[in-house]
């Protein structure tokens, strides 16, 4: 197969970046340029490319899944512990209530601090519960 010379200027980073890649993979930058040319003219390169990125945003589908399924927990967790706390703890007496708001802000605190540690070190509430949740009924 004989080959045809070809000169083309190359922005720096682009050139930079060319070096360094053909370095990595032990290859001629000639090599790694002419791949890459061929690549760009292939008639299937644009499926390639099309398939690349449906494989992309697929995975990005199914995170932004687990996020919805993550956020949807924790809104049903707060909405449970609400209701329960609501509906068994009846409202205390009137001369009491600055010392138990007092003593409510002090648990708060030790709450967001136990929080914060759970959340630096795990393991998270989501971890806890399964993938699929059946239907009530199933």
């Amino acid at each position: 197969m004989s080959k045809g010379r070809l000169s083309v200027y190359l922005d720096r980073d682009i050139m930079q970046a060319l070096a360094s890649y053909a370095d990595r993979r032990g290859q001629s930058r000639s090599l790694v340029a002419e791949a890459a040319i061929a690549s760009f003219l292939s008639p299937d390169g644009d499926e390639r490319r099309e398939a690349a990125i449906a494989k992309r945003i697929d995975r990005l589908d199914r995170k932004v899944a687990r996020l919805e399924r993550d956020h949807g927990i924790g809104v049903e967790m707060i909405a449970q512990f609400v209701r329960f706390w609501l509906t068994s703890t009846p409202p205390p007496p009137e001369g009491e209530r600055a010392a138990l708001r007092r003593l409510g802000n002090d648990r708060y605190d030790a709450f967001m601090e136990a929080l914060g540690r759970r959340l630096a070190n795990g393991p998270r509430v989501r971890q806890e519960i399964g993938e699929d949740f059946p239907k009530s009924g199933e």
